[in-house]
């Protein structure tokens, strides 16, 4: 029998590969911060956690959270300088995978 999510791939012109990527993007971006996140990281090419928390206006506490959880995952690399933790984004398609669902008429 084939899965159902081979027949889905081959429908919609996808690969499993790309339909495995972007259902793991999805997962660890669900949520609208670390969305907030992943759309400061992309126009600045590092930030740290003060800044983003301030930009976000979110409590420190809270953000670290989804940094850490997001940078366990592979999506964000973080540097330490001095008493500063600064992150970018390691995985850029969360970048695309995003402006898809931007641009989808139903939003």
């Amino acid at each position: 029998m084939i899965p159902a999510t081979s027949i889905l791939a081959v429908d919609m012109g996808l690969s499993i590969e790309k339909m495995e990527k972007v259902a793991f993007i999805l997962k660890v971006t669900a949520h609208p911060t670390r969305i907030a996140i992943v759309q400061l990281l992309a126009a600045q090419e590092s930030l740290s956690v003060t800044d983003i928390s301030e930009k976000l206006n979110v409590e420190q506490s809270l953000l670290s959270h989804h940094l850490s959880g997001m940078k366990l995952k592979g999506i964000l690399s973080s540097t330490r300088e001095g008493k500063n933790i600064y992150y970018s984004l390691k995985m850029r398609e969360v970048v695309d995978v995003i402006q898809c669902l931007a641009g989808c008429t139903f939003l």
